[in-house]
Order: C-alpha cells, then sequence, then structure tokens
C-alpha cells in the first residue's frame, strides 16, 4: 500500500486530543466521591467526555478497517472516497452515522452501529477478501476494547481514568458482540453473505433495511433477548480481562443524570 495513501485528518486528531483530555480530567477528579451526596464533577466531566471521545474514535476505526481491507482486496476507490484519511465525516452522514448512535449510547447504553463505508464488492479479488472486508470493523472493536483493559489491569492508574476506559472497553465488546451477529446489515452476516446461495443474498437483499431495526427493538423490549445479548457480552469482557467493576463504576458516571 502506498505510503500516502492513509492519512490521519485533524478531525481525527482533534478527537483524539479531546479523549486524552477526558482522560486527564477522570485521572485527576475524585473518584471517591462518586456515588456520594458530593460528587466531583471533574471526574464525571472527565469520564463523560472520555467515554464519548473515545467512542467517536472507535467509530472512525471500526469504518478505517473495513475500508483499509477493502483496499488492500482490490478495491482502490476508497481512496478517491477520502475513507482511508481517518475522517468521521467521511462515513456518511455525520448526524445519522454519529450524532444518533452517541445520542442512543448516552441513553439506552448499548452502542448503535454509527457509520458506514462504501464497498466496490465486485472490486474485491476473492469472496475471502470481501468476508475480511466485513469483519475489519468489529474486530477493530475487539481489539481496542482487549488494549483498553489489558491497559487498566496491568497499568497503574487512577481511579476515575480505570472507571472510564473500562467503560470504554466494555462498549467496545458489546458493539463487537453486536456486529458479529449474523443478521442482515450487520457485518457478521457480511462475512458470510459471499459463501450463500443466490437466493438467500436476495432475500437478504430484501430485509437489510429493517433487520438491525428489528433486532434493536427486540433488544430494547424484550427482556429475554436484552439478557442474552449482555451476559454474552458480559463472558466476552471477562474473558479478555476486563473488571466488571470498574465498567460498572463508569457506566455510572457517565450515565450522571439518573442520578
Amino acid at each position: 500500500m502506498q505510503r500516502s495513501a492513509v492519512r490521519p485528518s485533524p478531525v481525527f486528531l482533534g478527537i483524539l486530543a479531546l479523549t486524552v483530555v477526558g482522560g486527564l480530567l477522570a485521572a485527576f477528579g475524585d473518584a471517591d466521591s462518586l456515588g456520594s451526596a458530593n460528587e466531583d464533577p471533574m471526574v464525571i466531566g472527565g469520564i463523560f467526555v472520555l467515554v464519548v471521545a473515545g467512542w467517536a474514535a472507535s467509530l472512525t476505526l471500526h469504518e478505517f478497517g473495513h475500508a483499509f481491507l477493502a483496499y488492500k482486496g482490490g478495491d482502490h476507490s476508497v481512496v478517491g472516497k477520502g475513507y482511508l484519511n481517518l475522517d468521521v465525516r467521511r462515513y456518511t452522514d455525520p448526524v445519522l452515522s454519529l450524532v444518533l448512535p452517541l445520542i442512543l449510547l448516552a441513553i439506552g447504553g448499548i452502542p448503535l452501529p454509527g457509520g458506514a463505508v462504501w464497498i466496490n464488492r465486485w472490486a474485491l479479488r476473492s469472496r475471502a477478501a470481501s468476508s475480511w472486508v466485513s469483519l475489519a470493523g468489529p474486530l477493530s472493536n475487539f481489539v481496542v476494547g482487549l488494549l483498553l483493559s489489558l491497559a487498566v489491569a496491568f497499568i497503574p492508574m487512577a481511579d476515575g481514568l480505570s472507571y472510564g476506559l473500562s467503560y470504554l472497553a466494555l462498549l467496545q465488546i458489546l458493539t463487537f458482540v453486536l456486529n458479529i451477529l449474523p443478521v442482515p446489515g450487520l457485518d457478521g452476516f457480511g462475512a458470510i453473505e459471499p459463501y450463500l446461495s443466490p437466493q438467500t443474498r436476495e432475500f437478504a437483499a430484501k430485509v437489510r433495511p429493517w433487520a438491525p431495526l428489528a433486532l434493536f427493538a427486540l433488544l430494547f423490549a424484550v427482556p429475554a433477548v436484552a439478557n442474552v445479548f449482555w451476559d454474552l457480552s458480559d463472558f466476552v469482557f471477562r474473558a479478555i480481562g476486563g473488571s466488571t467493576f470498574d465498567a460498572s463504576a463508569g457506566n455510572y458516571a457517565f450515565m450522571f443524570w439518573r442520578h
């Protein structure tokens, strides 16, 4: 791949800088005040900024992963579309792809998929390349979640920072589990789609616009479905060394308006 093909945008660097600022605020805030009558706004604000900015950065990496593997697989049109510049604005509509998912995350705590990149599947060299393009996004979330969990486990840090990073790591695993499901419209289905019969792919194309919405409705409205999803995500989170206590504390601080 040409060295000039990937150019991190100022927007992405700004998101990373905002993530660092949130981490510093969380680290220097009074994490022991959480749950008390005098909660420190610095630690709450820091965790909130860290999680929101970190989620925006991970969304960018998710979509960049799709585009990068597409480029390696033969679709060079992603360069002209600006997908390799790590600019979240390139990944479809900024409101529907970034703002709305962040609002839903803040309301319900479920990280719904946000952005999307338009890949020319016909330009890809093989079915395997097409599958890896689909898998690249959720795998990037898994790797980010793993690295954050390992950082919390092995690097000494302030409690506030540990809480924020752990919750952000949990969100990465939730995103990984959600996206890897074999539901039309999600990356998990995209990974197996090249190997399905033409009739199955035709049916999937018809249900793709509303299948994810039906899944999200089940997650919000049917406790049994939501419990399976959360239990599976929790299992994966624990398996990679994630701290459920720290993630719960981070979730508590992030949802500050609820208390």
